[in-house]
């Protein structure tokens, strides 16, 4: 089972993310709490996901992100937002957050999300990836040249499996589309961390966002 914690401020948002979740086979809302309980709860718990509100009344989310990381078994936390656009959720993502979701998200998606998390993947529920993609500059979006360069130091297999993960798909997915074993992928993945500099997949995920590797062209020339 995969075992959740749902943090938000409305009882509403609570209720109905535990309702939705607790709906399917494989997942079990093991708590539900505000800001401020937030990391008691978890201690607790051990949830293997965390869904966490992004602002909350009573203490902030990316504080509760922030204490969530310290912890020694810290889950996966992916962040929930009401709003498309969202001044705190790339923040959030540079943060270690695996993701964001939007609190309207359609319930039959949400399992799915929660089973992405849970599996090591990257979650940006549609319209919030979207979200994440009009927040860049309008024209030609400058480049870190640096980051670019860390880009080119990936073999064609590692570039690869990077644009696999910032689609957002776990290991096992990422596996069965190129024909590759998850312990296999999860090296790569190892490998494209240390490469890129970084701590998560979002944080790599954003990086292959910002060098291109995901515009419809740049794929096309792949194929």
């Amino acid at each position: 089972m995969i075992r959740v914690v749902v943090v938000d401020d409305e009882a509403l948002v609570r209720s109905g993310f535990e309702m939705i979740l607790n709906a399917a086979d494989d997942i079990e809302v093991v708590a539900t709490a505000v800001g401020a309980e937030a990391v008691a709860a978890v201690r607790r718990e051990n949830p293997d996901v965390v869904l966490l509100d992004i602002r909350m009344p009573d203490v902030d989310g990316l504080t509760v992100l922030a204490e969530l990381q310290s912890l020694p078994a810290a889950p996966v936390v992916a962040m929930l937002t009401t709003f498309d656009t969202d001044e705190y959720v790339m923040t959030a993502l540079h943060s270690g957050a695996a993701g964001f979701l939007l609190k309207d998200t359609e319930p039959d998606q949400l399992a799915q999300l929660v089973r992405t998390l849970a599996a090591g993947g990257v979650v940006l529920s549609p319209r919030a990836s979207r979200a994440v993609l009009r927040g860049r500059p309008t024209g030609p979006a400058p480049v870190d040249t640096e980051e670019a360069t860390r880009v080119g130091r990936l073999t064609d297999r590692e570039r690869a499996v990077l644009t696999l993960v910032a689609e957002g798909l776990s290991n096992a997915d990422i596996g069965a589309r190129i024909h590759l074993s998850a312990g296999t992928v999860k090296d790569h993945v190892s490998a494209i961390l240390t490469k890129l500099r970084v701590a998560s997949r979002v944080q790599a995920a954003l990086i292959a966002q910002r060098t291109g590797l995901l515009d419809p062209k740049h794929k096309a020339g792949e194929e």
